[in-house]
């Protein structure tokens, strides 16, 4: 029986008392509590707007359709994170471009962007993945000099830090996901952000099927638009969420000095980053005495839960065999038979990291 799960959204009176606000004033739709909820989220990155929605594949697809991308485009995205990065090009119409990741930090490495560049190239997705900053820099440089969009895929990075700037507001969007399990929730739900006026009234209109006001339509839009009890779980969760980031990089500091089973290699980030930590994703290397599997079950028979961040990388998967060039990633490949979670989330406690280390460091 698992009893450290591998995540566990943390919530409490206070996310029920404001479910509780929303369902008494009868409005349960997009509201009040919406609008307040981007204008705070929006603060809190240090951005001019952010738009909810109802998922973060959602504001991918929103971010990417109010750049009008569509059939002939490219998109480049790193083959390595959830499937729902490369999706979104695929539901605009677009050609996902797959490229390979950095092997310590495992993001979007930039020099396989640079050789991944067409005539057709139109946007970079860059993840920062399990809440570790990519090396944004080096990646804005190429799209400025090459007039292409980056987009930030921010779904598991909310508080994480770049060179003291918040994620989220580097590139032509960031793109954030509130589901369950990630530093901050609101059920299901999403957000966007920029700085960019027009773009913002873009997206605004998309994710509320085109309408620029009631019933006038001026484009073909989604039903994208978050609730306003979700809303209102996001405004009790933001400002929890410093609180938990912090409980976060506690746990992940821990383990950073107490796992020493040789062959393990424990998380990476660089210099003049702040992550916060969604998943803490170690390595099992073939100078492990166990291989991955057998690690995965020792964990399990002591109750400590455990995920593959992920097990197949994205050029691999079966809807895209057909279409791809299939690219060399070596790096992404490798690292699909290797990484491995272990829990790091707000509600573990001291003993029950203790417990992770010793199972960890015990198994030969």
């Amino acid at each position: 029986m698992i009893q450290i799960p591998i995540a566990q959204p943390t919530t409490g009176d206070e996310e029920i008392e404001a479910v509780m606000r929303v369902l008494k004033t009868g409005m349960l739709a997009q509201g009040s509590e919406v609008a307040a909820f981007e204008h705070e989220f929006a603060d809190f990155c240090g951005v001019r707007h952010a738009i909810a929605v109802n998922s973060g594949t959602a504001a991918l697809h929103a971010a990417l359709a109010g750049l009008e991308i569509g059939p002939g485009d490219q998109v480049i995205v790193p083959t390595f994170s959830f499937f729902a990065t490369a999706s979104c090009a695929s539901i605009c119409g677009a050609e996902p471009v797959f490229v390979d990741v950095d092997p310590t930090t495992f993001n979007i490495n930039p020099e396989c962007v640079m050789e991944a560049i067409t005539q057709k190239t139109r946007a970079v997705i860059g993840v920062h993945l399990f809440g570790q900053p990519f090396d944004i820099n080096p990646i804005s440089d190429i799209c400025e000099d090459h007039n292409i969009a980056l987009i930030e895929d921010a779904a598991q990075s909310h508080g994480a830090r770049y060179h003291n700037k918040s994620v989220g507001g580097f590139g032509k969007a960031g793109c954030f996901s509130f589901y369950p399990t990630k530093n901050m929730t609101t059920g299901e739900g999403g957000m966007i952000t920029t700085d960019d006026d027009g773009y913002a009234g873009t997206i605004r209109r998309f994710i509320n099927h085109g309408q620029s006001e009631k019933y006038l339509h001026t484009m073909i839009g989604y039903n994208y638009r978050m609730t306003d009890i979700g809303g209102a779980i996001g405004r009790v969760q933001l400002q929890k969420l410093p609180g938990f980031n912090k409980k976060r990089i506690v746990h992940a500091t821990y383990l950073d000095t107490h796992i020493h089973l040789p062959g393990l290699v424990t998380p990476v980030h660089l210099p003049e980053t702040d992550p916060v930590y969604h998943q803490y994703v170690i390595r099992v290397t073939d100078k492990c005495s166990l291989n991955r599997d057998e690690l995965i079950q020792n964990l399990h028979n002591n109750g400590i839960g455990t995920a593959v961040h992920y097990p197949i990388p994205i050029h691999r998967q079966p809807v895209y065999l057909d279409s791809n060039k299939s690219p060399s990633c070596p790096v992404a490949e490798r690292l699909c038979g290797e990484v491995l979670s272990v829990p790091v989330h707000p509600n573990i406690t001291n003993p029950m990291l203790e417990t992770i280390c010793d199972t960890i460091n015990g198994m030969t």
